[in-house]
């Protein structure tokens, strides 16, 4: 894809993701709520964001080393300054749900479903028909951080490198 978005670059109109919010209502991990689309473009427009991606919900690597950090780091992310943690995988909005409820996380950070992987592919990091592994900070609308893990470890992506960078 030749316009890819890089760091510098404000995050375009129109990118939308699909998440299910967490309510009282549905929240065991089997309860399943009704998935609605989530405007980043406009929620983020003025706010400090924290984004990372994974490969898939569930999996070894990213429930166990990639979100555990997030949540646990989660009090020195806010502290430093972000308003708002995500995650973006390409699997549904009804699995995102659950895998974050499973985890003990409510609304402290967002579990989003990059559908199609849509906007992994503006960025140009997708790993097959999957999101790949990366963190983007975005500040006021605009990508300051925006780094894509070159191998299989969890090293610029992880908590611990964000939170070097906010």
């Amino acid at each position: 894809m030749a316009d890819t978005l890089k760091v510098g670059d404000s995050l375009p109109q129109g990118i939308t993701f699909s998440y299910i919010p967490y309510t009282e209502e549905n929240s065991a991990v089997t309860s399943c709520g009704i998935p609605v689309s989530y405007n980043a473009s406009k929620e983020w427009a003025d706010k400090k964001v924290v984004l990372f991606a994974v490969p898939g919900a569930f999996t070894p690597g990213c429930s166990a080393r990639h979100l555990p950090p997030y949540i646990e780091k989660l009090p020195k992310i806010k502290a430093a300054g972000a308003d708002l943690v995500v995650c973006i995988a390409y699997n549904d909005a009804f699995v995102m749900s659950a895998w974050g409820k499973a985890n003990g996380v409510k609304n402290e950070i967002l579990f989003l479903n990059d559908t199609d992987t849509a906007f992994s592919k503006k960025l140009g990091w997708t790993n097959g028909e999957r999101t790949a592994r990366y963190a983007l900070i975005i500040d006021n609308g605009k990508i300051v951080y925006a780094e894509k893990e070159p191998g299989r470890e969890i090293t610029v992506s992880g908590a611990d490198a964000v939170l070097a960078k906010l």
